[in-house]
């Protein structure tokens, strides 16, 4: 369950990846970073539950993490015309190369054995790793998921999983609902 926070962050992209990218809001009308200084990335970590301690992230982390947030965008939006980059390619792989470090079996009292989890030395490393290899799945998926709010001051991206492949806005509540009222609205005049 995610907790209340001051920022704005979205969860109506489908997939961590996406909600990733949505990190950076109004894309239609001149970009909106919400992760300004660490403690955001931290949050965001913790928020999507990739997690379950709050992370000390640096500056560094943060700075890879919206380098590799911007090859997701580029790479979801330049698959649909052909415009791939290489430099994302082999960011967005040197992040899914960081996994997860394995636990580890311990005796315990009595003789028993029993399991440790694991220490990670870099739990941002982890969780961005998470998002990356999330990231690699969407691009590969069939075509035609991968989705940009058609609302003309938004700009999230989203993943298409309605049964008709039809969707157009991030969101029904929001986006959808304006669209529709707006619609009502001229038809009325």
């Amino acid at each position: 369950m995610r907790k209340k926070s001051s920022k704005d962050w979205n969860w109506d992209g489908g997939r961590v990846s996406l909600d990733f990218v949505n990190t950076v809001r109004d894309r239609k009308t001149g970009d909106r970073e919400l992760l300004i200084d660490p403690a955001d990335l931290a949050e965001w970590l913790m928020q999507t539950e990739l997690l379950d301690a709050e992370p000390d992230v640096s500056t560094r982390q943060l700075s890879r993490a919206q380098a590799l947030r911007d090859a997701i965008d580029r790479l979801a939006v330049g698959l649909a015309d052909g415009r791939i980059e290489v430099a994302d390619v082999d960011l967005l792989n040197e992040f899914a190369r960081v996994r997860p470090s394995a636990p580890e079996l311990i005796q315990g009292r009595g003789g028993s054995l029993e399991v440790r989890a694991a220490r990670e030395k870099d739990p941002v490393g982890v969780a961005l790793g998470k998002i990356a290899v999330d990231a690699i799945e969407l691009l590969t998926s069939p075509r035609g998921l991968f989705r940009i709010c058609a609302a003309d001051d938004c700009g999230l991206r989203f993943e298409d999983r309605s049964p008709s492949r039809n969707r157009q806005w991030c969101s029904m509540k929001v986006c959808g609902n304006r669209e529709k009222a707006r619609l009502h609205y001229q038809r009325q005049r």
